[in-house]
Order: C-alpha cells, then structure tokens, then sequence
C-alpha cells in the first residue's frame, strides 16, 4: 500500500480543567501505509489516547486526526481496534461472536483468518466468552480484529496476558498478515523485545507529547552508542543521555559530524534507544520522515548533558 494510514496535526486532548490535564498536547506526526509501527512510552504518555482517537472513540481538544485519509469516523468499517480491556460480550459463544463477527462486517469478513486464531489456541467454540482466561479472550478479540479483514488494525497492548509461546505464535499471525494483505498495524507494547524484529515504524511518547517517530532503522542509524573516559569531549554531539561509571561514560548521542578519537562506537539496539529516551524525558524530540529526511529536533535547543 502507498499513502498515509495514519497522520495527526497538534493533535491534543484534555481532561477535566486542570493544567495536568493534557492526555496528549502538540502531536504532530505521520505513518505510512502499509508499516507495522511499535508505540512505545511510559503509562500516561498517551498512547492508548491517541489509538482511541484513530478509532473515532475520542474526539480531540485541539488539532485533527486523519486516518486512511478521512476521519476517523467515515474510516470505520476499514479500521480495527482491539483495546486493552478487549471488551466482548461474555454470554455469547466463542462460535456466536465469531458469527456476530461475520454479520457485523458482511462482505469482506474472512472467516478463514480468523478461525485460524481460535483454534490455534485450542479454544472451544461452544465455550461462553464469560468462562475463558484473559490470554483466551485476547485470541477471540484479535480472530474478530482480523477477520474484518482491516486496512489499519489498532492494538492497545494485545500481548500483554498472553503466554509466550502464544504471543510469538500471534505476532507472527499479525506479521504474516501485514504482509500478504498490506495492512497497517499500529501496536502498542511496553514489552520492547515483542517489537524486536516485528516493527519497521517506531513512535515514542512521553508526556503527550512525541518524543520519537520515523522508520526504525533510520531512528536507530541516527543514534550511536559511545564509551569513553569521564574526561572526554562529546561535543558538538547532542547527547541524549550519558551514564558514568567509575572512570568510564556510556552515552547515547545523535552525532554532528565524526566522534573524537577515544571514543568506542557502536549501533544502539531498540531496547538501548527506547530506554535511553525514557530515561531522558528532556532530550530533544527527532522525527524522521519516511523518506529519510529530518523533521528535526522538535523539542527546543539541544540539552546540555553534564560535563562527560
């Protein structure tokens, strides 16, 4: 697919009257069509506001949201949402909501796809959703989420109750998915290693705000990981965050030209990447376009780490 699944313009969303009360503030951000992107941050970044306003359940304070370049609302029938609480209706059958399922998407429901989910779990059809675990509920949420056959699948952390054989067998459901079909997955995870190897799209979060966006190889080819002694020069490189140990710093820093000599130099991993802006919550925001250009340091001037 080509074009803009996702795409959102200071987009902001307040509640109550207080101050605090920004869930998401001055978010501006796109993802392609056709990506699968990992949303990452800290609990109240925002993210599961911002997938609830992709799915038109919320409507913003200020800014827009498009998705699938429409409204959310006039998007509906092409988006899927699984929220964290996987809402289903528990006097029904596994066999009765996948059939509700099918009535409720007549015309492109593909039953094939998502009896597939159902059974690779071993679920009983004529099982009450009310007598299911919470990992089995998530297997019939997500069997409904694709068999509606989307063009943008929302999932607010569908991977958290389930067991780790079941979590790699249904992101490989997912990512087999997005391949064959195009579609768009926008998941969010606290769990960095289940986006390892899955995401080609990253978008971080922290205090409603966007901290990190753009393809993840290009997030990750921006950054380096460097060593050196406590006495070393790191600049004019804009340190995102720096941990000294004895005699010997460790930082992450988006680089301004060929690092000093001394330096020990390395690609971060995902996991490095994510918890050095988490841990960092002032560094300065980078969005990547997808085409490789940079949006920026988003953020303001740069931050001057202590001296290293």
């Amino acid at each position: 697919m080509t074009g803009t699944a996702l795409e959102a313009a200071a987009l902001g969303k307040k509640f109550g009257r207080r101050k605090a009360g920004w869930a998401l503030h001055d978010c501006t951000l796109r993802i392609p069509a056709g990506r699968v992107c990992g949303l990452v941050g800290p609990n109240g970044a925002g993210k599961s506001t911002l997938l609830a306003h992709a799915a038109g359940l919320l409507a913003p304070t200020e800014g827009s949201i498009r998705v699938l370049g429409t409204t959310p609302a006039a998007a509906r029938e092409r988006i899927a949402y699984v929220a964290q609480d996987k809402p289903l209706y528990p006097q029904l059958t596994v066999a009765e909501t996948l059939r509700l399922g099918r009535e409720l998407n007549p015309g492109h429901w593909d039953a094939a796809v998502a009896g597939r989910v159902v059974d690779e779990g071993g679920l009983d059809r004529d099982a009450k959703i009310r007598s299911l675990s919470g990992g089995q509920r998530t297997r019939v949420a997500l069997a409904l989420a694709l068999g509606k056959r989307p063009e943008l699948l929302l999932l607010d952390e569908p991977m958290a109750d389930l067991d780790p054989l079941a979590r790699h067998q249904l992101m490989g459901t997912l990512l087999a998915d997005s391949a064959e079909h195009g579609t768009t997955v926008v998941m969010s995870s606290h769990v960095v290693a289940e986006l390892e190897g899955s995401c080609d799209h990253l978008l971080l979060l922290g205090e409603g705000r966007v901290r990190l966006a753009g393809p993840l190889d290009e997030l990750l080819a921006a950054h380096t990981l460097v060593t050196g002694p406590s006495s070393g020069d790191l600049a004019p490189h804009t340190v995102v965050e720096s941990r000294t140990t004895g005699r010997q710093v460790t930082a992450l820093i988006r680089p301004r030209g060929p690092v000093g000599a001394g330096w020990q130099t390395d690609e971060p991993t995902l996991e490095e990447l994510v918890l050095a802006h988490l841990r960092a919550p002032q560094a300065p925001a980078l969005t990547l376009m997808d085409d490789g250009a940079d949006g920026g340091e988003t953020d303001g001037a740069e931050v001057q780490e202590a001296a290293v």
